[in-house]
Order: structure tokens, then sequence, then C-alpha cells
């Protein structure tokens, strides 16, 4: 069997392994959205210390560094994988939600008020 790529793989099979990993462990009992939310923030958090105190594009050299980029794919792949076991535990479709999203900030964020600029959509004039 191949592995995942994003190309070949969809958010389906990848919320089925999440799952099934979960499941083959019976890990289920513990992943209450309020766990899972929390799980996923402190992945966050250990992803965000790779780049502690470097500037923006310092922290574009530290993705790339081929010594530091395995570590930052795992904390990456940490927050992905409790993002979709939280969507298994509560019975979400992640596309959709994120669809619905985007859709939202393309109305907040319209082009032709945001384009280049990282304002906060309260504050396009």
């Amino acid at each position: 069997m191949k592995p995942p790529t994003d190309p070949t793989t969809t958010i389906a099979e990848l919320k089925s392994r999440v799952l099934a990993f979960a499941r083959e462990r019976d890990w289920e009992q513990f992943h209450a959205p309020k766990n899972l939310s929390m799980a996923l923030a402190a992945e966050a958090g250990e992803l965000m210390e790779h780049f502690l105190w470097a500037t923006p594009e310092q922290s574009l050299a530290i993705a790339k560094d081929p010594a530091k980029r395995g570590k930052i794919e795992d904390e990456l792949a940490d927050v992905v994988i409790y993002a979709l076991e939280f969507a298994n535990a509560a019975g979400m479709d992640v596309a959709a939600a994120i669809g619905r999203k985007m859709a939202q900030n393309a109305k907040k964020y319209p082009v032709e008020k945001a384009r280049g600029r990282s304002d906060k959509y309260t504050e396009l004039e």
C-alpha cells in the first residue's frame, strides 16, 4: 500500500484511518470534544514552539530546513490528527465546514478591500 499523499487521499480516508487507530486502542472513551480540543491546542503550541522568536523570514527558513522539517511535519500531523478526531467525535463534516467558513470569509474579506492587507475584517474600509 502506497503512503497517503495530498493529491491521492481524501479527508474521509484520513478521518477513517484516525478513527480506526483510536478504536484499535480503545481510545474513543477519552476522545470527548473537550479533551480533543485541549489536545489540539497543546499540539498547536508544540508546532508554534519551532518558530518562537523567529522573524517571518526566519520562520520560512526554519520550515524549509531539512534538519528541522521532519519534527515540524510531525507536529503538524499531530494537529491535523486531533482536528480530524475531533470531527469524528463530534460528527462533523470537515469539508462542508471548510466550505461554509471559506464562504463566510469571502464575504468578510472581499478581494477589493482585503487584497494585500492583514487587517481584521472590521477594520477594512
